[in-house]
């Protein structure tokens, strides 16, 4: 008994374009043919097929069954490589989960970096965005630093520079900036890995000073260099 390409690939589960693959990259042994030209595969073809597929199911790269074949150390080195990156992929995908069910609970996550869970207080779209923003240019100790500083009730003072009009007069934004002052003091002495988050030299890349443009109206950008200067050599040196 002998069967045809087509008949093997469906005996195999697979496609007549799969089998002629095989038989391209070697994977394959190419078959007898009969008086007529046509292949004439037997079980030993179906019986490399079914391995073949196999591995494939298991995930195994094709690049990888020829070297499986020499050898059982080969074998076992491929596999014991392909349950590492199992086990990694399912650790992530597990890590994706978590994080996806605590979105769904609150939706309003899915605009925060990863790790900036329900326990954050409430934040203002802008806020939102900056870490967004920062989660790019900063490293995972920063971020760490800015989700504890994230993690306490806004100030009042927050919430009024986040309504600060465009065309407040200038009365109304130096009290904000002598208001402001205090608070930030006191982030610093509370959260002492704040002064390297400041001193930061992604802090001045292009993207955080465009943010600064777009993301700020005139007067809350006024706001935010007379507080700069009214702090100006009050902070911790950094270490």
């Amino acid at each position: 008994m002998a069967w045809s390409t087509r008949e093997l690939a469906e005996l195999a589960g697979t496609t007549l374009k799969t089998v002629r693959y095989y038989h391209r990259i070697g994977l394959l042994e190419e078959p007898e043919r009969a008086a007529n030209g046509y292949k004439r595969y037997r079980v030993t073809h179906l019986i490399r097929l079914l391995r073949i597929r196999r591995l494939v199911d298991l995930g195994v790269p094709l690049s990888d069954i020829p070297a499986m074949r020499e050898s059982d150390e080969n074998a076992e080195r491929t596999l014991r490589a392909l349950d590492a990156e199992l086990k990694a992929s399912i650790e992530r995908q597990q890590r994706m989960r978590d994080e996806l069910a605590l979105i769904l609970r609150r939706r309003s996550l899915v605009d925060l970096p990863p790790g900036f869970d329900g326990n954050v207080a409430d934040l203002s779209e802008v806020e939102r965005s900056w870490l967004m923003v920062y989660s790019r240019v900063l490293d995972a100790t920063a971020m760490t630093t800015l989700l504890k500083l994230h993690s306490t009730p806004r100030p009042p003072v927050q919430a009024e520079f986040d309504g600060l009009p465009a065309d407040a007069d200038e009365a109304t934004r130096q009290r904000l900036a002598e208001n402001y002052a205090p608070m930030v003091r006191r982030q610093f002495e509370e959260h002492p890995s704040l002064k390297d988050v400041a001193t930061s030299g992604a802090l001045s890349s292009p993207v955080v000073l465009q943010g600064l443009v777009e993301l700020y109206n005139p007067a809350q950008l006024d706001v935010l260099r007379r507080l700069n200067a009214l702090l100006e050599g009050t902070l911790p040196e950094p270490s």
